[in-house]
């Protein structure tokens, strides 16, 4: 048994920080299992934070029935974006699709560049990354400030194990997909089972590449 509340505790104090020092909030996710932490979070403690979430048109129909349903169990404020760019024009010059010929573009321009006027209106962004999800993220600090916006990391320090704990304490619901064998939830063709220790390692798998953009690109 996990005693959660000292880390509730922080993250409330540090919140009302952000609240006396009139910073503006918004929140990130990706709606998969290990989201559910920080949204359930907010929504005990920051509940009118606007919680954006980058639907690229390749997501599991399991991931937006999930976003559905948090959205109702959570009384969250969620604002999907979009790219501006039709999926069908998202290709290569030989025709294929950027998800095959070059990941990162594809990336970039269904998760980085709809978020780019987010960043610009807001002075502190709030994200669940933890650092044992990958050495990228076990890199970055609890408080990071960057030549755009503030970023809040209030799980940094969490594991897996307290991820786990916190679901089952809480009783909370755990994306479709995980039970399949789905432990890292992101795009359709960019996303396989679970296949080691990594809980990660299930996206882009076979490729050299570990990110989306949103914690490297817009995390400088």
């Amino acid at each position: 048994m996990i005693d959660f509340q000292p880390h509730l505790d922080e993250i409330a104090q540090q919140l009302a920080i952000f609240d006396q020092q009139n910073k503006r909030l918004f929140a990130t996710s990706s709606f998969q299992t290990n989201s559910v932490v920080l949204l359930h979070i907010l929504s005990r403690l920051a509940p009118e934070v606007p919680v954006y979430m980058m639907n690229t048109g390749f997501l599991f129909p399991e991931t937006l029935m999930f976003r559905d349903q948090l959205i109702q169990d959570f009384g969250l404020n969620v604002v999907t974006l979009q790219s501006e760019t039709p999926r069908l024009q998202q290709r290569c010059g030989e025709g294929r699709f950027l998800f095959a010929s070059d990941p990162d573009a594809c990336c970039h321009i269904n998760k980085v560049v709809p978020l780019e006027p987010i960043i610009a209106k807001h002075d502190v962004w709030i994200n669940g990354v933890r650092g044992s999800q990958s050495a990228t993220r076990q890199s970055m600090q609890k408080i990071q400030p960057t030549k755009r916006i503030l970023r809040y990391h209030p799980l940094l320090e969490w594991d897996s194990r307290m991820v786990y704990y916190y679901l089952e304490q809480h009783n909370l619901p755990k994306h479709p997909l995980e039970e399949q064998g789905y432990v890292s939830v992101g795009c359709r063709p960019c996303t396989r089972k679970w296949s080691d220790m990594d809980d990660r390692s299930g996206r882009w798998a076979g490729l050299n590449k570990t990110e989306c953009g949103l914690h490297t690109t817009l995390g400088q």
